[in-house]
């Protein structure tokens, strides 16, 4: 389950210390997108995202099974961010299989992910809605269905982000200036994640935090 090209440009450009415990968070989340994008059976869906709620959350006080993702989860980032809060962010997953899932999506998804990336790189901050914000964006760059892909990009549009960064929390400024790149450019209109044009822009943004 590999990064997206865009968190493998962000992850190579942040600091060299924190790189496997962001790589194991971030494949975390790759690994909520892969239940749902393989899932055929809404129920069989929810039983895959439970067992990984419950895997997380073992995570606080047994040895973790013999899956790659916990491994890597237990091995670089418990205890710093606690298994019952990787456990979490299953619900930004979860409600995905509701009727009226995008506020959620976006806080529990993207809220989390953000909050708990700030915590190692050692920083605070209020980072949530910027990862609303992204986990929006990123839905809809990833749903076939172009009413959920606008209703996304509506969405993040009212959520208010920081436009400029610290040099601590670049790697997280990283991820909301693409975001907003795309939000700009919208649905239909999508730049190749990873191509010359966002490196270089990633590359401004690493610099200058703007």
């Amino acid at each position: 389950m590999p990064l997206d090209p865009d968190r493998r440009l962000v992850l190579a450009h942040s600091p060299a210390p924190v790189r496997p415990a962001l790589e194991a968070l971030w494949r975390l989340d790759v690994a909520f997108g892969a239940v749902l994008a393989t899932g055929r059976e809404p129920m069989i869906t929810r039983i895959r995202l439970a067992w990984w709620r419950e895997a997380l959350e073992k995570l606080d006080r047994e040895a973790p099974p013999p899956e790659p993702v916990l491994q890597a989860l237990a091995a670089h980032v418990v205890p710093a961010v606690s298994g019952a809060e990787l456990a979490a962010m299953e619900e930004g997953w979860s409600v995905l299989l509701s009727d009226d899932p995008l506020a959620v999506h976006g806080a529990a998804r993207g809220g989390l992910l953000f909050r708990y990336t700030a915590r190692l790189l050692g920083a605070s901050a209020p980072v949530e809605p910027a990862g609303a914000r992204w986990a929006l964006i990123d839905l809809a760059r990833r749903t076939a269905d172009p009413a959920e892909a606008r209703a996304a990009l509506e969405a993040a549009g009212r959520i208010d982000v920081a436009a400029t960064w610290p040099r601590a929390l670049r790697p997280l400024g990283m991820l909301t200036m693409l975001a907003g790149r795309d939000s700009e450019r919208g649905a239909g209109a999508w730049e190749r994640q990873g191509s010359p044009a966002r490196m270089l822009r990633l590359l401004r943004h690493r610099l200058t935090g703007c």
